[in-house]
């Protein structure tokens, strides 16, 4: 199963070739392989697309182990089961094939992906920016997202590590050019 309208990594609205050496800004995580599934070399996948099948439309994924190596890899086979996403990768035929690509991060190169639409931004392009409540308070800078059950989060670091909502009552604007994000967020929670 397809997706019908261009991929790209879920945006927030307000907001394999052998080894390949390069700068990890010139690449983004749009997922991971999870657990196996069956015998004949099947992964679950965990999609960081909007949609989630928007994953199956890019031609070729770039595998990054836990060492940092990058490997490009082709999809030879994928679905949409009860259970979630799953593929088999081109050469990988045994469970045990599947089991050691357990956890790797699915990559593809920052050319790879559509412009955002204005007023939208990509997850990665807002790392390091830093965050700023209504009050001019700076609580630090984002240095990741979590995707939980009701909602994606920005994990901010500054004197506390704080877990901020990312929805559009929280988040209020975005300067990409000052590198700033504002929130709606009281300095004491």
């Amino acid at each position: 199963m397809t997706a019908s309208r261009p991929p790209r990594p879920r945006p927030e609205g307000l907001a394999a070739q052998p080894r390949v050496e390069v700068s990890r800004v010139s690449w983004v995580e749009v997922g991971r392989l999870g657990r196996p599934k069956g015998l004949k070399g099947w992964v679950h996948l965990e999609s960081w697309t909007e949609p989630p099948q928007a994953l199956f439309e890019y031609p070729s994924w770039f595998l990054r182990s836990t060492m940092g190596e990058r490997r490009e890899v082709e999809v030879a086979e994928s679905r949409q089961s009860p259970s979630g996403l799953e593929a088999r990768l081109e050469g990988v035929t045994t469970r045990e094939e599947a089991e050691v690509l357990v956890g790797q991060i699915i990559e593809v190169p920052r050319s790879a992906l559509p412009e955002p639409a204005p007023g939208e931004h990509y997850r990665v392009d807002l790392i390091g920016f830093r965050v700023v409540n209504l009050e001019g308070v700076e609580f630090g800078v984002i240095e990741r997202f979590e995707d939980m059950p009701a909602n994606a989060v920005m994990v901010v670091r500054g004197e506390q590590e704080r877990w901020l909502p990312v929805t559009r009552q929280h988040l209020k604007a975005i300067d990409a050019d000052a590198r700033c994000v504002r929130v709606d967020w009281p300095e004491d929670f």
